[in-house]
């Protein structure tokens, strides 16, 4: 009687298998030859290729997170196979037949991993690179195609997309204040300055030159008091951020405080930006002294304007270029 184990096959045996067709199929249009079948030929050896491609991406996929599978690859006595995350998640007992996991690897699925390249995953918003398989992965990781993390702050909001997407969905979902232009100057009112311990987040979406910038305003502990902190985020990447500057001004009874740099990108968490102290910071007493009166309430007034840097071609200097 057969037996129904599925053993590993050795690295040999699984990429000529896989390839099978890749490597045959040529033979059916001979070089130079000119017979009216090349286009088909090539159509054909495009499509097999192409198919043993997806199979072996498929062997690949782990069963339990469908995810692309990295080493060390683990299988069962049967020779199912899943990821090592995965694994641990399954108690050690193989999702397809529920035997014992051990600790076999596959070392064969391994290398034929090694054979592999394929296309970023992020094809299909823009990215034409194709990467072998154990690049891929990091690759992602920093693609700049892949989709941006919703910014706002606050809360644990998990959605992710485009610009366009993340935009209608901070004005919809969130309630967000959408402006237009490269100035503001807004108000923030708090009626007690000294509880920060429910943090305040307040944040405005500006569409300036194009595009769109976050204007953020919270207050935090830092150390023994509370700080109070604006700053602007660029929703792109931070190539295109470095092309804008942004000034913000806070002040009152005849003092001020000025800041002037670069948005980070929303690459960047918010949470990043914040602990770098990357933005105006204001002290509690300071807030407090621009307030006025009798500095039981916060009452501050923040005001500033983006621009864009253009290159100045005979110094290679960069020109401020104000919004009107």
């Amino acid at each position: 009687m057969e037996s129904d184990s599925i053993d590993c096959m050795t690295s040999s045996d699984v990429i000529d298998d896989v390839f099978h067709h890749h490597n045959q199929l040529p033979s059916l249009s001979k070089p130079g030859s000119n017979n009216g079948n090349s286009s088909n030929n090539n159509s054909a050896v495009s499509s097999a290729v192409h198919l043993s491609i997806t199979s072996v991406h498929e062997l690949l996929e782990c069963p339990v997170c469908t995810n692309s599978m990295y080493p060390p690859i683990h299988q069962c006595h049967n020779g199912h196979t899943l990821c090592s995350a995965c694994k641990t998640r399954v108690h050690n007992r193989c999702p397809t037949c529920r035997q014992e996991l051990g600790d076999i690897r596959c070392l064969a699925l391994e290398k034929v991993a090694e054979s592999l390249e394929l296309p970023c995953k992020y094809t299909l918003l823009g990215c034409p690179e194709i990467f072998p398989y154990y690049s891929k992965l990091k690759h992602e990781a920093v693609c700049n195609f892949r989709p941006y993390n919703c910014p706002y702050a606050g809360s644990e909001c998990t959605v992710v997309g485009d610009i366009p997407f993340l935009v209608a969905h901070l004005r919809d979902d969130h309630k967000v204040d959408m402006h237009s232009g490269c100035t503001f100057n807004h108000r923030y009112v708090k009626s007690n300055p000294r509880d920060v311990e429910n943090a305040t987040w307040m944040l405005t979406v500006f569409q300036c030159f194009g595009q769109y910038f976050c204007l953020h305003f919270e207050a935090f502990q830092l150390g023994m008091a509370p700080v109070y902190m604006a700053f602007l985020r660029f929703m792109g990447d931070e190539i295109e951020a470095r092309n804008y500057s942004y000034s913000l001004e806070v002040g009152g009874n005849g003092r001020k405080l000025i800041w002037e740099g670069t948005p980070r990108s929303i690459r960047d968490g918010h949470l990043k930006v914040r602990d770098g102290h990357d933005g105006l910071m204001i002290q509690r007493n300071m807030a407090l002294f621009f307030s006025g009166g009798d500095r039981k309430e916060l009452k501050l007034r923040v005001t500033g304007r983006i621009w864009k840097e253009q290159q100045n071609n005979e110094g290679n200097a960069c020109m401020p270029n104000l919004c009107s």
